[in-house]
């Protein structure tokens, strides 16, 4: 029984690993972008709704992580569980009484982010790769049209509700498309911040399905003719 199920992840993964191959701009312009827009468009939204950034920093303690990991004094259990959610960096912008807003990016946040944008570059590498291969079968792209608008959408989609963690708004995690709201009340917060956090799962649930289909039709149809890298 386990053997039908190996055979088909292997496929999966062959199929995935030669969209991304023959498609290595793509994927790696694909999943820049969407690091980067991770991690620049909830500070845009926040300068525009809230108030403009005035500082960036690197957590100032992170010099010090060499000296934590080696002292003999913390068990191991208190190291991973302080790695895993340790504040990387941060931007924020200040007011008369204090802190505006801050936008912290913290170890999972961070492995959120490279793992999300991964996903897409795969998606449309994948995608188009089998819409390339389908068009020099003659068998037409309108599926393939439609795979590209789908994931576009859902790359917008999480972009939008992707959790980030915000100081000073009442919650310590909104969907960016929240942080326009942080003057609602903190019930309406936490609203959002569950919104964010099922949009979320629902978005990278969509799309590994939609990388493992593609790999499995790339994997699936290797014999056809190859289509022209890009």
């Amino acid at each position: 029984m386990l053997r039908p199920v190996a055979n088909a992840l292997m496929r999966v993964f062959r199929g995935i690993g030669t969209g991304i191959r023959d498609r290595p701009k793509i994927f790696l312009a694909v999943t820049a972008g969407v690091f980067v827009l991770s991690l620049v468009l909830p500070v845009v939204v926040l300068s525009i709704a809230r108030k403009p950034l005035d500082y960036f920093t690197f957590n100032p303690w992170l010099k010090r992580l060499p000296e934590y990991l080696a002292s003999s004094g913390v068990s191991l259990n208190r190291k991973l569980e302080f790695l895993s959610n340790v504040a990387l960096f941060w931007f924020s912008a200040d007011n008369p009484m204090g802190a505006d807003w801050g936008f912290v990016v913290d170890v999972p946040s961070l492995v959120r982010i490279i793992l999300t944008s991964i996903l897409f570059g795969a998606y449309f590498a994948l995608w188009f790769y089998r819409r390339d291969q389908l068009t020099q079968c003659g068998w037409g792209t309108k599926a393939g049209r439609r795979g590209g608008v789908v994931g576009a959408l859902t790359s917008i989609l999480g972009l939008s509700q992707g959790p980030c963690s915000v100081a000073g708004c009442g919650v310590s995690v909104l969907p960016v498309i929240g942080l326009a709201f942080t003057w609602a009340s903190t019930e309406t917060l936490k609203l959002f911040a569950t919104v964010s956090r099922v949009a979320t799962a629902v978005v990278l649930l969509a799309m590994t399905l939609g990388v493992a289909y593609l790999g499995w039709l790339v994997s699936a149809n290797s014999g056809e003719t190859p289509p022209t890298r890009s």
